[in-house]
């Protein structure tokens, strides 16, 4: 996301967020997904991969390439993928589905690995137990007010790396916090934001 407006009118004359214009995946991505609450280790294991494969390019080469990514990596169901071996990093490695970045895949399956090993909903509870609280956050009006980092996603990062995690630095763990619905930075006028509960 780049840092400046304020919500703009899509062909609909719906308010959005600037970023879900500026092509239909984007849109429908902005509209069905993005800031809703995710749950379920997979799931999020998911997301976590993704974010990390997204570092140093664009969402929409990963959005785009999504399908891509969960053939690739057996729908990224952690016990599958912990069970990845040199073939299949190769495999990978010569997949033009996915972005093929070694250190990225590598991480990955590394990542699964760990998870493995956890207790089920164990990765679910870590998430989670760093979403802020939603009272004590203002409400973005502009892209410039949506951070980059926090100290929630900072928390996330060092308890991810502790467990062994690879590739989650506070920057992608705020990414994911935004895409799991952890936080939510619609920007006020954006018809995709959650409206506030009363009291």
């Amino acid at each position: 996301m780049t840092a400046g407006g304020a919500a703009l009118p899509g062909p609909d004359g719906r308010l959005r967020c600037p970023w879900g214009l500026s092509a239909q995946d984007y849109t429908d991505y902005h509209d069905t997904e993005w800031g809703r609450p995710v749950h379920g280790d997979d799931a999020l294991f998911e997301r976590l991969s993704l974010e990390a494969f997204q570092s140093g390019l664009s969402w929409l080469t990963i959005l785009r390439r999504r399908e891509g990514f969960r053939s690739a990596f057996a729908g990224f169901r952690i016990a599958r993928v912990a069970r990845f071996t040199d073939a299949d990093r190769e495999r990978l490695l010569a997949d033009p589905g996915i972005i093929r970045n070694r250190a990225k895949i590598d991480a990955t399956i590394a990542n699964a690995k760990v998870l493995a090993e956890w207790e089920p909903g164990e990765l679910d509870a870590l998430v989670w137990s760093h979403a802020p609280d939603p009272a004590g956050r203002p409400v973005p009006r502009t892209l410039a007010e949506v951070p980059a980092v926090t100290p929630e996603s900072t928390a996330l990062s060092k308890a991810l790396k502790k467990r062994g995690f690879r590739l989650t630095g506070p920057t992608t763990a705020y990414a994911l916090m935004q895409a799991c619905g952890l936080v939510d930075d619609h920007l006020a006028d954006c018809c995709a934001r959650a409206p506030r509960a009363a009291g």
